[in-house]
């Protein structure tokens, strides 16, 4: 009995001792690695403490001198804001058409052929790993200063992701739907429209506003590089030193890209409600 109560007891107290976690050597490794990067990054770039604060007081003069704002070229300012939005409707609305078209084949659950699908997606890669401002400089080498090279750099930028967030959605949806056609006998396109366009639209439609909103900021970002826009209003005036219309601009700039995200965000705000 004694013997017994003692083995019982000791699997008592082994219940009640607290679980030590593992501790995951990979994380702590790469956390000091992060760490001691940061810190050599610090070294290695000069970061001068000293500077930033001159730096700063620059910046606040530099500031009392852009109070108050010079509205006289406002019609240029305006109908450059409205260069930019258009830049940006029309590059977003043509990688939306590139990304609904290749997203098709190049999901792995619907793809015709695996190598077709690997293949789109190295492109799509291809695309994102270059920034847009990049294939800005790129197209104004090839056709020149002006919007249609920010609509060609936003078009790319936008397609690129958009194939990968697409096809990211197709694949996500339940096969059995696709087994349940494929059953009856139905071919490549009905699949597609009947069980996979239905099922990811909504999804779809989330990804539009949302790469609109980012193409929205990129097409002001792109005139400074000569794509046209108010971005290279901005860039005038601040080359000019005119700080008090490159604030105005700034405001334009400001007001332009808050109005979009608040009605993207209504919109997505309703989408979620119908979903």
């Amino acid at each position: 009995m004694r013997i017994e109560s003692t083995y019982k007891q000791n699997i008592q107290d082994r219940l009640e001792m607290p679980i030590k976690p593992k501790k995951n050597i990979f994380l702590q490794i790469a956390l000091l690695v992060a760490v001691l990067f940061f810190f050599f990054s610090l070294y290695q770039l000069n970061f001068d403490y000293a500077r930033l604060i001159s730096g700063t007081g620059a910046f606040l003069e530099t500031l009392t001198l852009m109070v108050p704002p010079d509205i006289s070229q406002w019609q240029h300012v305006l109908a450059a804001a409205l260069e930019s939005f258009q830049v940006a409707v029309l590059g977003t609305i043509f990688g939306i058409i590139i990304g609904f078209v290749l997203a098709f084949p190049a999901a792995d659950n619907i793809t015709p052929h695996p190598t077709v699908a690997w293949l789109i997606k190295g492109f799509a890669s291809l695309l994102r790993a270059i920034p847009t401002l990049i294939w800005a400089l790129i197209f104004i080498v090839a056709v020149g200063l002006g919007p249609f090279t920010g609509i060609l750099a936003i078009t790319v930028g936008a397609a690129g992701m958009l194939v990968k967030v697409f096809t990211q959605s197709i694949e996500e949806i339940d096969y059995g739907v696709i087994e349940a056609l494929k059953a009856t006998g139905a071919g490549w396109f009905s699949i597609v429209s009947q069980a996979v366009i239905p099922t990811v639209l909504t999804a779809f439609l989330s990804w539009c506003i949302l790469r609109f909103e980012a193409d929205m900021g990129e097409s002001t970002i792109l005139g400074a590089v000569g794509a046209g826009g108010i971005g290279w209003e901005l860039t005038h005036a601040m080359r000019a030193y005119k700080f008090d219309q490159a604030f105005f601009v700034a405001v334009v700039i400001f007001l332009m890209v808050f109005s979009v995200e608040l009605v993207s965000n209504r919109l997505k705000m309703r989408m979620k409600n119908i979903g």
